[in-house]
C-alpha cells in the first residue's frame, strides 16, 4: 500500500502583503548601500560603486588535490613510505659447488646469472632495498659485468680481475669499483672455507665507500605493476609449473612454482639451491634473456676463452611470475641504459612486485623448457 503525501493548498498573497514585502526589500537595499558607503568612504562624484558577489556555484568549486604518486623501491617495485638516498651495490658472487651455499643472495633485489670461462656460472647480485651484513664468496670481474651494472650508476664490488678487464671497469664512469685495494675493512676471509672461496663482505660498508656521484638511488630498471594492478605476465601469460634451463655444459638451473610462497624456487643441477641461512633461494620474477655469447678476446688459464654477452639491440625474453609464463622482447640501446622488457605487441612488459633473477641464456647454445 502506498501512502500519498497530502498536497499543500496554494496561497495567493494579498496586494497589501505584496506591497509590504516590496517596501521591506527596498529598505534593505538602502541600508546595504549606506553601509557600503560608510565602509569604503565617500564615492567620487559621477562614480557608481558596485559590490562583486561570487555566485554560490563558484564558491562550491575547489581545486582538486594533486594525485599522490606511489613511492616504491626502484629495483623491486615494492611500496615504501620514503625512499632513502643510497646507492645500489652490485657484487660479483661465485657459483661453484665449492662456493655453495652462498651468503646474502636471498636479500638481493636482482640477481644476474652469467656463464664465464669453462662454462661455469657466476652471479651479479644487486642490493638496494636490503643491505645484508654478509655476502659471498666474492670473485673476480668479467667483461659482461659492466654492461649489467652500468645502468645502476652505483657501487660494483669484486675480487680482482685481469689487467685488461680491470682497466675497462675503472674507465666506466657509471661504476664506482670496490675491491681488496679500497675495501677499507669491508671485506674479510672466512676461516670456514678454503681460498679462493672464502672472501666475504658487508654491503652497508660497501655503500659507505662510494663517492658523491655514485651515492644516489638507482633509476627503475624493469617496469613493475603499480598499486593493486597485476603484472602483464599474470594477465596475459600461460600457466606454468616448472622452468628448466641449460645455460652451459656445467650449468643447469631450474625453477619450480610454489603456490604457498607465491614464488619460484630455485634448484641447481636438480638439487634445491639453498642459502647459507638454510632457505631455498626463490624469486618472484624470473627473466630469461637470450643474447649472443661471444669471445671477448681475453683468455684465462690454458688460453681458455673468456666470453662476453652482446647486450645491445634487442632479443628474445621469456618471463615467469605469479605461476605464469609470457614471451616478449628485451631492448637495450647502450651500455648505460637499463635492459627493458616489452610484449610482442610493443607494450611494456610489467613484472610483479618483488625480487627478480635474470638468466642470461647464450643464444643458439643454451636451451629452456617449460611445463
Amino acid at each position: 500500500m502506498v501512502t500519498q503525501a497530502k498536497a499543500r493548498p496554494s496561497v495567493v498573497p494579498s496586494p497589501l502583503s505584496m506591497r509590504s514585502r516590496w517596501g521591506r526589500s527596498v529598505a534593505g537595499v538602502l541600508v546595504a548601500a549606506v553601509t557600503l558607503a560608510g565602509c569604503s568612504g565617500d564615492p567620487e562624484p559621477g562614480v557608481t560603486e558596485t559590490a562583486t558577489v561570487t555566485p554560490p556555484s563558484q564558491m562550491d568549486k575547489t581545486t582538486p588535490p594533486e594525485p599522490v604518486l606511489d613511492i616504491v623501491w626502484p629495483l623491486t617495485g615494492v611500496p615504501v613510505e620514503k625512499l632513502p638516498q643510497r646507492p645500489a651495490v652490485a657484487i660479483k658472487v661465485e657459483n661453484t659447488s665449492a662456493s655453495r651455499p652462498q651468503s646474502g643472495l636471498e636479500d638481493a633485489d636482482v640477481v644476474w646469472e652469467t656463464i664465464v670461462e669453462f662454462d661455469v656460472s657466476r652471479f651479479v647480485a644487486v642490493f638496494h632495498s636490503t643491505y645484508p651484513k654478509e655476502v659471498g664468496p666474492l670473485r673476480s670481474v668479467r667483461p659482461m659485468d659492466r654492461r649489467i651494472v652500468s645502468p645502476l650508476d652505483g657501487v660494483f664490488v669484486f675480487s680482482g680481475a685481469q689487467a685488461g678487464i680491470l682497466r675497462q671497469i675503472r674507465q666506466t664512469d657509471e661504476l664506482f669499483p670496490v675491491d681488496e685495494n679500497n675495501a677499507a675493512g669491508s671485506m674479510w676471509r672466512s676461516p670456514n672455507r678454503f681460498a679462493p672461496h672464502n672472501l666475504y663482505g658487508n654491503v652497508e660498508q660497501f655503500a659507505e665507500i662510494a663517492d658523491a656521484s655514485h651515492s644516489d638511488s638507482p633509476q627503475e630498471q624493469f617496469a613493475f605493476a603499480r598499486g593493486d594492478e597485476k603484472s602483464v605476465v599474470a594477465t596475459e601469460g600461460k600457466k606454468i609449473k616448472n622452468l628448466s634451463l641449460r645455460l652451459s655444459s656445467a650449468s643447469a638451473p631450474s625453477w619450480r612454482w610454489d603456490s604457498t610462497s607465491k614464488t619460484f624456487l630455485r634448484s641447481e643441477g636438480g638439487a634445491p639451491h639453498y642459502s647459507a641461512a638454510g632457505d631455498q633461494l626463490s624469486a618472484v620474477n624470473v627473466v630469461v634473456v637470450e643474447a649472443e655469447h661471444f669471445d671477448s678476446g681475453f683468455n684465462a688459464q690454458n688460453d681458455a676463452v673468456v666470453p662476453d654477452y652482446r647486450l645491445k639491440g634487442e632479443g628474445k625474453a621469456t618471463v615467469i611470475t605469479q605461476g605464469r609464463v609470457l614471451e616478449g622482447t628485451w631492448r637495450k640501446k647502450k651500455m648505460a641504459d637499463p635492459l627493458t622488457l616489452w610484449t610482442k605487441d610493443g607494450e611494456p612488459l610489467t613484472l610483479a612486485h618483488g625480487n627478480t633473477w635474470v638468466e642470461l641464456l647464450p643464444k643458439g647454445k643454451g636451451s629452456l623448457t617449460t611445463e
